[in-house]
Protein backbone atom coordinates (compact mmCIF):
# COMPACT_ATOMS: atom_id res chain seq x y z
CA UNK A 1 0.00 0.00 0.00
CA UNK A 2 1.40 3.32 -0.90
CA UNK A 3 2.56 5.51 2.48
CA UNK A 4 -0.08 8.97 2.42
CA UNK A 5 2.29 12.24 1.26
CA UNK A 6 3.58 14.35 3.34
CA UNK A 7 1.61 17.34 4.40
CA UNK A 8 3.16 20.49 2.21
CA UNK A 9 2.85 22.89 4.86
CA UNK A 10 3.47 23.43 8.29
CA UNK A 11 2.86 26.70 10.65
CA UNK A 12 3.79 26.55 14.39
CA UNK A 13 3.11 29.60 16.34
CA UNK A 14 3.87 31.27 12.86
CA UNK A 15 4.23 35.53 13.19
CA UNK A 16 4.90 37.09 9.94
CA UNK A 17 5.03 41.03 9.31
CA UNK A 18 7.08 43.90 7.88
CA UNK A 19 9.77 45.65 9.77
CA UNK A 20 9.26 43.55 12.79
CA UNK A 21 6.12 44.73 13.13
CA UNK A 22 3.48 41.78 12.54
CA UNK A 23 0.87 41.70 10.13
CA UNK A 24 -0.45 37.67 11.58
CA UNK A 25 0.62 36.58 14.54
CA UNK A 26 0.37 33.01 16.71
CA UNK A 27 -0.81 31.00 13.66
CA UNK A 28 -0.28 27.08 13.97
CA UNK A 29 -1.80 24.85 11.77
CA UNK A 30 -1.50 21.86 9.02
CA UNK A 31 -2.41 21.96 4.92
CA UNK A 32 -2.66 19.17 4.47
CA UNK A 33 -1.94 17.51 1.15
CA UNK A 34 -4.72 17.24 -1.37
CA UNK A 35 -6.44 20.43 0.63
CA UNK A 36 -8.64 22.68 -1.15
CA UNK A 37 -8.03 25.89 1.22
CA UNK A 38 -9.28 28.82 1.21
CA UNK A 39 -7.89 31.83 3.23
CA UNK A 40 -10.76 34.36 3.70
CA UNK A 41 -10.82 37.40 6.46
CA UNK A 42 -11.12 41.81 5.62
CA UNK A 43 -9.06 43.95 4.01
CA UNK A 44 -5.59 43.68 5.86
CA UNK A 45 -6.16 40.52 7.42
CA UNK A 46 -3.09 39.15 6.33
CA UNK A 47 -3.84 37.02 3.85
CA UNK A 48 -1.66 37.88 1.32
CA UNK A 49 1.07 38.49 4.29
CA UNK A 50 0.49 34.78 4.61
CA UNK A 51 0.92 33.28 1.12
CA UNK A 52 3.63 35.23 1.09
CA UNK A 53 5.71 33.55 3.66
CA UNK A 54 4.16 30.29 2.92
CA UNK A 55 5.92 30.67 -0.44
CA UNK A 56 9.37 32.37 1.18
CA UNK A 57 9.01 35.87 -0.21
CA UNK A 58 9.51 37.05 3.34
CA UNK A 59 10.76 36.12 6.52
CA UNK A 60 9.71 34.63 9.31
CA UNK A 61 9.43 37.21 12.43
CA UNK A 62 8.86 34.03 15.04
CA UNK A 63 8.13 30.57 14.96
CA UNK A 64 8.37 28.90 11.79
CA UNK A 65 7.00 26.93 8.20
CA UNK A 66 7.84 23.90 7.21
CA UNK A 67 7.52 22.87 3.89
CA UNK A 68 7.59 19.74 1.86
CA UNK A 69 7.66 20.14 -2.19
CA UNK A 70 7.59 22.25 -4.43
CA UNK A 71 5.56 24.88 -4.16
CA UNK A 72 3.94 27.28 -6.96
CA UNK A 73 2.95 31.02 -6.46
CA UNK A 74 0.57 33.60 -7.93
CA UNK A 75 1.08 37.33 -6.66
CA UNK A 76 -2.14 39.42 -6.90
CA UNK A 77 -1.90 40.79 -10.63
CA UNK A 78 -1.50 44.20 -9.39
CA UNK A 79 1.70 43.41 -8.08
CA UNK A 80 3.27 42.66 -11.32
CA UNK A 81 5.06 44.87 -14.05
CA UNK A 82 2.83 44.69 -17.87
CA UNK A 83 4.82 47.28 -18.81
CA UNK A 84 7.75 44.98 -18.51
CA UNK A 85 8.13 43.98 -22.62
CA UNK A 86 7.02 40.64 -22.09
CA UNK A 87 5.37 38.35 -24.85
CA UNK A 88 2.21 36.14 -23.55
CA UNK A 89 4.72 33.18 -24.81
CA UNK A 90 7.34 34.40 -22.38
CA UNK A 91 5.23 35.17 -19.44
CA UNK A 92 3.89 31.63 -19.37
CA UNK A 93 7.16 30.46 -20.24
CA UNK A 94 8.70 31.32 -17.10
CA UNK A 95 7.02 27.94 -15.55
CA UNK A 96 9.56 25.80 -16.72
CA UNK A 97 12.43 27.50 -15.22
CA UNK A 98 12.64 25.38 -12.39
CA UNK A 99 12.56 22.26 -14.69
CA UNK A 100 15.14 23.73 -17.21
CA UNK A 101 16.95 20.57 -17.14
CA UNK A 102 14.00 18.07 -18.30
CA UNK A 103 13.20 20.45 -20.98
CA UNK A 104 16.49 21.11 -22.78
CA UNK A 105 14.71 20.72 -26.08
CA UNK A 106 13.99 24.53 -27.38
CA UNK A 107 11.14 22.78 -29.48
CA UNK A 108 10.04 21.08 -26.56
CA UNK A 109 9.64 23.88 -24.37
CA UNK A 110 7.73 25.91 -27.07
CA UNK A 111 5.22 22.64 -27.47
CA UNK A 112 4.78 22.41 -24.12
CA UNK A 113 4.33 26.34 -23.29
CA UNK A 114 1.62 26.14 -26.17
CA UNK A 115 -0.47 23.36 -25.06
CA UNK A 116 -0.09 25.04 -21.37
CA UNK A 117 -1.92 28.54 -23.35
CA UNK A 118 -4.41 26.66 -25.56
CA UNK A 119 -5.69 24.59 -22.00
CA UNK A 120 -6.46 28.28 -20.48
CA UNK A 121 -8.33 29.71 -23.80
CA UNK A 122 -5.63 31.70 -24.96
CA UNK A 123 -4.59 30.00 -28.28
CA UNK A 124 -3.17 32.12 -30.61
CA UNK A 125 -1.93 34.71 -27.97
CA UNK A 126 1.60 33.76 -27.97
CA UNK A 127 3.22 36.85 -29.57
CA UNK A 128 0.83 39.36 -27.91
CA UNK A 129 2.66 41.52 -25.31
CA UNK A 130 1.54 41.35 -21.94
CA UNK A 131 0.24 44.90 -21.58
CA UNK A 132 -2.28 44.64 -24.16
CA UNK A 133 -3.80 42.16 -22.51
CA UNK A 134 -7.28 42.15 -20.66
CA UNK A 135 -7.03 41.79 -16.47
CA UNK A 136 -8.86 38.18 -17.79
CA UNK A 137 -6.09 37.44 -20.47
CA UNK A 138 -3.31 38.19 -18.05
CA UNK A 139 -5.21 35.86 -15.28
CA UNK A 140 -5.29 32.98 -17.78
CA UNK A 141 -1.34 33.52 -18.79
CA UNK A 142 -0.68 33.13 -14.83
CA UNK A 143 -2.14 30.44 -14.79
CA UNK A 144 -0.53 28.97 -17.92
CA UNK A 145 2.55 29.56 -15.91
CA UNK A 146 1.60 27.63 -13.10
CA UNK A 147 0.26 24.36 -15.18
CA UNK A 148 4.07 24.58 -16.78
CA UNK A 149 5.39 24.78 -13.14
CA UNK A 150 4.04 21.54 -12.11
CA UNK A 151 4.11 21.85 -8.70
CA UNK A 152 2.04 19.75 -6.22
CA UNK A 153 1.21 23.27 -3.81
CA UNK A 154 -0.42 26.29 -5.24
CA UNK A 155 -0.66 29.30 -3.45
CA UNK A 156 -3.04 31.35 -5.01
CA UNK A 157 -3.42 35.55 -4.43
CA UNK A 158 -6.86 36.89 -4.92
CA UNK A 159 -6.63 34.73 -8.09
CA UNK A 160 -10.48 36.11 -9.34
CA UNK A 161 -10.66 39.71 -8.80
CA UNK A 162 -11.67 42.29 -11.41
CA UNK A 163 -12.22 39.36 -14.14
CA UNK A 164 -15.22 38.52 -15.91
CA UNK A 165 -17.38 35.96 -14.98
CA UNK A 166 -16.69 33.26 -17.91
CA UNK A 167 -12.65 33.36 -16.95
CA UNK A 168 -13.68 32.94 -13.71
CA UNK A 169 -15.62 29.84 -14.22
CA UNK A 170 -12.79 28.46 -16.55
CA UNK A 171 -10.17 29.28 -14.03
CA UNK A 172 -11.88 27.58 -11.36
CA UNK A 173 -12.75 24.54 -13.51
CA UNK A 174 -8.71 24.19 -13.74
CA UNK A 175 -8.57 24.29 -9.74
CA UNK A 176 -11.02 21.56 -9.24
CA UNK A 177 -8.69 19.90 -11.89
CA UNK A 178 -5.54 19.78 -10.12
CA UNK A 179 -7.80 19.26 -6.96
CA UNK A 180 -8.73 15.65 -8.75
CA UNK A 181 -5.12 15.02 -9.34
CA UNK A 182 -4.31 15.25 -5.41
CA UNK A 183 -2.62 18.89 -5.49
CA UNK A 184 -2.74 21.31 -2.63
CA UNK A 185 -4.62 24.72 -3.47
CA UNK A 186 -4.79 27.57 -0.74
CA UNK A 187 -6.40 30.59 -2.24
CA UNK A 188 -7.27 34.00 -0.62
CA UNK A 189 -10.60 35.01 -1.68
CA UNK A 190 -13.08 37.46 -1.24
CA UNK A 191 -15.90 36.36 -2.74
CA UNK A 192 -17.77 34.29 0.17
CA UNK A 193 -20.55 32.51 -1.66
CA UNK A 194 -17.19 31.18 -4.04
CA UNK A 195 -15.98 30.38 -1.21
CA UNK A 196 -18.55 28.45 0.10
CA UNK A 197 -19.53 26.73 -3.55
CA UNK A 198 -15.98 25.40 -4.31
CA UNK A 199 -13.59 25.42 -0.84
CA UNK A 200 -14.40 22.43 1.38
CA UNK A 201 -11.74 24.26 3.89
CA UNK A 202 -11.33 27.81 5.34
CA UNK A 203 -9.17 29.60 7.21
CA UNK A 204 -10.74 32.59 8.59
CA UNK A 205 -7.74 35.46 9.44
CA UNK A 206 -8.22 38.81 10.67
CA UNK A 207 -4.16 39.30 12.01
CA UNK A 208 -4.52 35.75 13.84
CA UNK A 209 -6.67 32.87 13.39
CA UNK A 210 -10.54 32.87 13.88
CA UNK A 211 -11.28 29.80 12.88
CA UNK A 212 -10.06 26.67 10.61
CA UNK A 213 -11.87 23.93 9.77
CA UNK A 214 -14.93 22.92 7.30
CA UNK A 215 -16.12 26.11 5.47
CA UNK A 216 -19.58 25.40 7.02
CA UNK A 217 -18.68 26.06 10.27
CA UNK A 218 -16.24 28.88 9.72
CA UNK A 219 -17.79 31.31 7.80
CA UNK A 220 -20.76 31.39 10.93
CA UNK A 221 -21.80 34.93 11.45
CA UNK A 222 -20.01 35.30 14.97
CA UNK A 223 -16.74 34.34 13.19
CA UNK A 224 -17.29 36.94 10.76
CA UNK A 225 -18.30 39.58 12.98
CA UNK A 226 -15.03 38.54 15.21
CA UNK A 227 -13.08 38.93 12.40
CA UNK A 228 -14.42 42.64 11.11
CA UNK A 229 -14.04 43.85 14.84
CA UNK A 230 -10.32 42.31 15.37
CA UNK A 231 -9.32 43.76 12.19
CA UNK A 232 -10.60 47.03 13.12
CA UNK A 233 -9.01 47.45 16.61
CA UNK A 234 -5.23 46.05 15.15
CA UNK A 235 -3.01 48.57 16.01
CA UNK A 236 -0.45 48.57 13.37
CA UNK A 237 2.37 49.56 15.36
CA UNK A 238 2.12 46.89 17.96
CA UNK A 239 5.65 44.81 18.03
CA UNK A 240 5.98 40.93 18.04
CA UNK A 241 4.96 39.85 20.90
CA UNK A 242 5.43 36.55 22.64
CA UNK A 243 1.46 35.75 23.28
CA UNK A 244 -0.26 31.93 23.51
CA UNK A 245 0.86 29.59 21.34
CA UNK A 246 -3.02 28.48 19.32
CA UNK A 247 -3.71 24.75 19.25
CA UNK A 248 -3.12 23.38 15.41
CA UNK A 249 -6.73 22.56 13.80
CA UNK A 250 -5.29 19.90 12.07
CA UNK A 251 -3.75 18.28 14.27
CA UNK A 252 -5.15 14.34 13.75
CA UNK A 253 -5.28 11.69 11.38
CA UNK A 254 -7.04 12.17 7.82
CA UNK A 255 -9.80 14.86 6.57
CA UNK A 256 -13.09 15.55 8.18
CA UNK A 257 -15.08 18.51 6.54
CA UNK A 258 -18.00 16.87 7.98
CA UNK A 259 -18.98 16.16 11.43
CA UNK A 260 -16.34 18.17 13.66
CA UNK A 261 -14.04 20.81 12.97
CA UNK A 262 -10.79 20.00 12.12
CA UNK A 263 -9.27 18.80 15.74
CA UNK A 264 -11.96 20.44 17.33
CA UNK A 265 -10.27 23.51 17.71
CA UNK A 266 -12.34 25.80 14.84
CA UNK A 267 -14.40 26.94 17.80
CA UNK A 268 -12.16 27.87 20.48
CA UNK A 269 -9.28 29.78 18.29
CA UNK A 270 -11.51 32.76 18.63
CA UNK A 271 -11.96 32.51 22.09
CA UNK A 272 -8.16 31.34 22.93
CA UNK A 273 -6.72 33.99 20.61
CA UNK A 274 -8.05 37.25 21.64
Amino acid sequence: MNAAPPDPVRLISLTLGYDRHPAIHHLDGTVRAGDLLALVGPNGAGKSTLLKGIAGEIPVLDGRIERAGDIAYMPQADEIDRSFPLSVMDLAGMGLWRRAGAWRSLGRQRRATEAALAAVGLDGFQARPIGTLSGGQFRRALFARLILQDCPVLLLDEPFTGIDARTVDDLLALIRGWHAEGRTVVAALHDLAQVRAHFPTTLLLAREPIAWGPTARVLTSDNLARARNLSEAWDEGAPVCAGPRIAAPHDHDGHDHGGHDHGGHSHHHHEDAA
